[in-house]
């Protein structure tokens, strides 16, 4: 393993509290990437009202939804499990356009991976391997980059490059405006996270059992740090600490400047898998598993400060908002809990269950479910 320097790393000086470069947050009235913001933190800058009302849902005719939605420009993007990308108004749920995708063989795709935001353009990746890129406005296809297997995470940005890892092991470098490869990096298994982002360095939790820390300048492996069981969770940092779950049921905090892992906490005596990212401030990990639970850890020692119960395992990712943290649980709820406490605040029985995690944007907060809904919720005017 290697130490990072503190002369390597001189922009560390420059976070803002929470351990987030001011430059990389999203704004109040957009989320653009899978987990808000390039070091995947699960945190939203703006508010939400205190009484949560259902303002519209959207229902597809068929498939259903796995990836999360982002939002930007007033409008929300969301792939389904059948081929088509809706794009819905923030305002009203109404329809501003949608675009289908077919197979090279004339069949359909699917996406699981969540679209993502930059340079007026959609980022989307497909379970056939294949990076697209299309225009904001209308969906018009700009360049498309394929890889050798399913894509289960979205890409994430670098100055003028995008990073996107997939089943064939690699993680791979493209130019934005062109999709023109710049290097690709292997691992010994599967990439199924998305990878995230901080100064420089890309960090990618793999199914090798292996937490990889790449420099974005040329491909190069700066770290590497063992993590014992697979992963496809894509990892939240915070300042100089990356946090993350695993397969085997562990959730790791690394030091990822020393290259050493600070702790870990093995949340459930069954050993269930956690499938979802965790959400990080300075305060509060929050981290929901397939056990039931929704917990907040200690950053600094992985003590658990409170755990709440749903009634399903869950898959989705929380979402801190201010002094709250919204679930979509397994159960078809989705759960308003105080982040201090874990008390239950606010809760909407939407039926069915969620694997895809909350996104919040101008006041808003949407989720779409497995069976095929999307959910706006707001203060009605």
């Amino acid at each position: 393993m290697t130490a990072f320097s503190s002369a390597t790393l001189p922009w560390l000086l420059s976070w803002v509290v929470l351990g987030v470069p001011s430059a990389c947050l999203a704004a109040e009235d957009a989320w653009p990437l899978f987990r808000g913001d390039a070091q995947a933190t699960g945190v939203a800058v703006g508010e939400l009202p205190q009484e949560l009302e259902l303002l519209w849902s959207y229902r597809v005719e068929k498939g259903g939804f796995e990836a999360t939605p982002v939002i930007s420009n007033d409008l929300v993007f969301l792939p389904d499990l059948d081929g088509t990308l809706h794009v819905l108004k923030l305002a009203d749920g109404q329809v501003a356009w949608k675009k289908s995708f077919a197979t090279a063989e004339g069949g359909v795709t699917g996406f699981i991976a969540s679209p993502a935001i930059q340079n007026n353009s959609i980022y989307l990746c497909d379970i056939d391997g294949k990076v697209s890129c299309l225009a904001l406005a209308d969906g018009q296809e700009k360049w498309t980059f394929t890889t050798g297997a399913e894509i289960n995470g979205p890409v994430n940005f670098f100055q003028d490059r995008l990073l996107v890892g997939s089943q064939d092991s690699n993680l791979y470098c493209l130019r934005i405006d062109s999709g023109e490869l710049v290097w690709k990096f292997a691992i010994a298994d599967q990439i199924r996270c998305s990878p995230t982002i901080v100064d420089h360095y890309s960090f990618v939790a793999g199914c090798d059992g292996q937490l990889h820390i790449v420099d974005i300048a040329d491909g190069t492996e700066v770290t590497k740090v063992p993590i014992e069981d697979p992963t496809g969770v894509t990892p939240a940092v915070l300042g100089e600490k990356v946090y993350f779950g695993t397969e085997g049921g562990k959730i790791f905090c690394v030091d990822w400047k020393q290259g050493t892992t600070m702790w870990t906490r093995r949340a459930n005596s069954t050993q269930q898998a956690f499938r979802s990212s965790p959400a990080v401030t300075g305060t509060a990990i929050i981290v929901t598993g397939r056990d039931k639970r929704v917990r907040a850890l200690n950053p600094t020692t992985g003590d658990e400060i409170w755990s709440y119960t749903t009634k399903a395992g869950i898959d989705s990712s929380p979402v801190i908002v201010g002094d709250r943290v919204f679930v979509a649980g397994g159960d078809g709820r989705v759960y308003g809990l105080d982040v201090t406490t874990g008390s239950l605040l606010w809760q909407y029985e939407a039926g069915g269950k969620f694997a895809s995690s909350p996104a919040v944007a101008s006041g808003k907060l949407i989720v779409a479910s497995d069976a095929g809904t999307v959910f706006c919720f707001g203060k009605k005017q």
